[in-house]
């Protein structure tokens, strides 16, 4: 499973979420779940996958399609 910030909120779930957030004094992240399956990758596609990490600053998971 792999799940990312969730992007797709409408402007009810986010006042949902923000009037939880006043009510427990917390701040909350939303989430959204996918099932998927790691590709398999080599040792180059690998390193070119951190390289890319790397550069953008950002976490990259190759999955199965």
């Amino acid at each position: 499973m792999l799940c990312s910030l969730a992007g797709k909120l409408g402007d009810a779930e986010l006042d949902e979420i923000r009037q939880l957030e006043r009510e427990l004094d917390v701040t909350v992240l939303a989430y959204s779940c996918y099932q998927t399956e790691p590709a398999m990758v080599d040792e180059r596609q690998l390193a070119r996958i951190r390289e890319l990490e790397e550069r953008l600053g950002v976490s990259l998971v190759a999955v199965a399609v």
